[in-house]
């Protein structure tokens, strides 16, 4: 039995997305302090835009984004691999090509790195990866590593990936002409509408990268040995507990930073603006956050219309706008003179904190593309939502919070959104008595978040859980 207490060295590699490398950087900080051995992979491309957005401009191998953890006493190691592309290549304007390269050329390097660290000292007995990757259980398999699937988004959205094959059986999902009755036939999922599941769910085409992404992934999923993921017993009760009969599954989240500060560990792709002094000029819970994320684009019509509607509601705003918003070759997404007309009134920036600015008492609303990390953000924050989804989860997530929930409302009733509309539906998410009741229902899920992450949680229980069973996987792989 002396084995059992060997620490668990597990190797991580989060996607290279930055709504992905966050919650993965969390977890690992979680993991080590449970005392674990961690070593900590990031794409060079990530860690170069992480280590430009820190501004340090020399040697990018001196760079370690885990030197203050280490300092703190945790025991994680950082590596970075190759995602099979040069450093200079426009990732987000070759959407596709990059995709095409992950599902085919990526797993060669992280093999490569694998092998590396499989014979190193002590030894890696455990993997621990994104669900999207859809070379873990090849690799696991070669290096006897205990293989663990990080999920990294709700448990329904998990849920309705993994039942694929009912939704093709239904006609729901890969038909000449799909079905749009409601959906009630995947276990754990009382009902959903065909408009509610990921935008890759709903399109026609179904022989784009991302699908093909998709099908291995989750053929890939049902071999893990246990699935980890980002999401709260309480708030999926039914979901997670269908999908526990089918596999170990361990629901921990929010995985956020100790003490919801700034973490230790840089992961902004992009350098963040400070916009406290700003915000602590405004009166309590004026204030509406902007942001569309770090993935998906936008048209300029769409930019325009927010734009135009954010005059109209005359509510003071912090927006953030990637440069890359609409694309890396349109440098102007918004209106002319937009910038003299919100003198005083509106802030835009690049990219920011998001919890810094989240937690500032003068945020009463938060304008979200409903990425699953914004809305636990928000949720742990207190600020209700006004739901825009733009890609793949965030029309399943926007389900959560507007129609489960309560704690949002929608923004996209229609297919294409008016000034007006985006005008009228901000003083309802921030003025009256409906914001009122909305605040308090944020504040309700806020409490059962809090109560999953303290000492007789289910998320703390969930957690501990996983630990043991990992360590008697890990001793039962040595046999």
């Amino acid at each position: 039995m002396e084995n059992n207490h060997q620490k668990p060295h597990a190797l991580m590699m989060t996607y290279p997305l930055q709504g992905h490398v966050v919650p993965s950087v969390h977890l690992a900080m979680k993991l080590a302090s449970r005392g674990f051995t961690i070593t900590f992979v990031n794409t060079q491309f990530i860690h170069q835009q992480i280590t430009k957005s820190c501004h340090h401009n020399h040697d990018p191998k001196a760079e370690d984004i885990f030197a203050g953890a280490r300092k703190s006493g945790l025991d994680i190691r950082y590596a970075t691999v190759s995602d099979g592309f040069p450093l200079g290549f426009d990732r987000s304007l070759h959407h596709d090509q990059f995709m095409e390269g992950l599902l085919h050329v990526f797993s060669a390097h992280a093999d490569e790195l694998v092998g590396k660290l499989a014979a190193s000292e002590p030894p890696v007995n455990c993997l621990i990866v994104d669900t999207f990757f859809v070379w873990s259980s090849m690799i696991c398999e070669k290096y006897n590593l205990v293989n663990i699937s990080f999920w990294t988004e709700p448990a329904l959205v998990l849920t309705l990936y993994y039942h694929l094959d009912l939704l093709r059986i239904n006609g729901h999902f890969g038909a000449q002409d799909n079905q749009e009755d409601a959906i009630d036939y995947v276990p754990g999922v009382r009902s959903i509408q065909r408009k509610d599941l990921a935008s890759y769910l709903q399109s026609a085409n179904t022989r784009t990268v991302v699908h093909r992404i998709i099908y291995k992934a989750f053929e890939d999923v049902k071999k893990a040995d246990m699935i980890i993921c980002n999401a709260v017993q309480e708030l999926e009760p039914d979901t997670l507990s269908a999908l526990q009969k089918k596999q170990p599954v361990y629901a921990i989240g929010p995985i956020f930073p100790t003490g919801f500060a700034k973490s230790p560990v840089a992961t902004s792709l992009w350098s963040e603006s400070d916009c406290t002094e700003w915000l602590g000029a405004k009166p309590s819970g004026s204030v509406l956050y902007i942001s569309f994320g770090s993935y998906a684009h936008a048209s300029k019509q769409v930019i325009w219309e927010i734009a135009y509607g954010l005059l109209l509601s005359e509510v003071s705003f912090i927006w953030v706008l990637r440069p890359d918003i609409v694309s890396s070759d349109e440098s102007e997404p918004l209106p002319p003179g937009f910038g003299d007309q919100i003198k005083g009134k509106g802030l835009v920036v690049p990219w920011c904190c998001q919890i810094e600015v989240l937690s500032h008492s003068s945020i009463g609303g938060f304008l979200t593309h409903c990425g699953w990390n914004s809305i636990l953000e928000s949720i742990w924050c207190c600020v209700p939502m006004l739901c825009f989804p733009l890609l793949t989860d965030q029309f399943t997530n926007r389900k959560l919070v507007v129609d489960d929930w309560g704690i949002g409302v929608n923004l996209r009733d229609k297919k294409s959104v008016t000034r007006e509309e985006v005008g009228q539906k901000i003083r309802r998410l921030m003025i009256g008595g409906l914001a009122d009741e909305r605040r308090k229902k944020v504040r309700e899920v806020r409490k059962t978040l809090d109560n999953a992450l303290g000492p007789n949680g289910s998320s703390e229980k969930n957690l501990n859980d996983f630990i043991n069973d990992m360590k008697v996987k890990i001793a039962s792989n040595k046999q």
